[in-house]
């Protein structure tokens, strides 16, 4: 019995080998674009504000959202890679998407807003805003034409076994980080918890106070999104407000 459940594992386990075979090759650009992105985002910062900010809500030098962002945008799109205008629409778009699904469900997830555009001329919900969406098609641009055959070309000339091995060593560190700045981003919600206040500008200096004298992984979040803003008691004072409208309207 033992053996047959050993022969179940080590069938599994092979299927499981094949499946990443085919998909480190994409783990490992996923990986490299998300670097960039990374490496992108704390030289803008640099620039704007002359001093180093670890960007992004990982831990490690990793914007996961450019990596997801530049795969979808080669899977998508290599159709139009004759047409750059084309290219550069669409790809704009898929940036934009990304961009706004992924600010949504960080904000319901973790009741808190990671930036915010909102002062921004053409922003949607202070989530994007056309400042920031002309890069990213310009990027793209630079991705399709330039770094995508650059890196694609390089890795398939990296030995499968080699290639295996380094995929599944950086899979496993990136799942770790995955742990740890999941766990470090739910304290924004245990911050919220315990604050209770009306005022949502001061929610937010309550919550990076909380966050800053807790431990240097959550000091390092607060650095890396300096606009967050708790909005977990807007929505709720929000909902108070137009409850108390209804319940006037009602009584009188």
């Amino acid at each position: 019995m033992n053996f047959v459940k050993l022969i179940k594992r080590s069938i599994i386990l092979s299927i499981g080998v094949v499946i990443f075979m085919q998909l480190d090759y994409y783990f490992i650009l996923f990986i490299i674009y998300s670097f960039l992105g990374w490496l992108m985002e704390i030289t803008l910062t640099l620039i704007e504000k002359r001093k180093f900010v670890d960007r992004g809500f990982l831990i490690g030098p990793c914007c996961p959202i450019y990596g997801f962002g530049a795969l979808l945008i080669m899977a998508l799109l290599e159709n139009y890679t004759d047409n750059w205008l084309v290219l550069f629409i669409l790809a704009m778009v898929i940036c934009m998407v990304l961009e706004y699904l992924t600010s949504y469900l960080m904000e319901v997830i973790f009741k808190a807003r990671w930036w915010d555009y909102s002062n921004k001329k053409f922003n949607i919900n202070g989530r994007i805003c056309l400042e920031t969406t002309i890069p990213f098609g310009l990027g793209a641009l630079l991705l399709v034409y330039v770094l995508h055959p650059f890196f694609s070309s390089l890795i398939m000339n990296i030995n499968d076994t080699i290639l295996l091995v380094v995929a599944t060593f950086i899979f496993a560190l990136f799942l770790v980080d995955l742990i740890v700045s999941f766990n470090v981003i739910s304290k924004f919600k245990n911050a919220e918890i315990k604050i209770k206040r009306d005022d949502t500008e001061e929610i937010t200096r309550k919550v990076r106070e909380y966050l800053l004298n807790h431990s240097k992984l959550t000091k390092r979040l607060v650095n890396a999104f300096p606009n967050a803003q708790a909005v977990f008691y807007e929505i709720k004072e929000k909902a108070k407000e137009k409850a108390t409208k209804i319940k006037k309207f009602y009584n009188f």
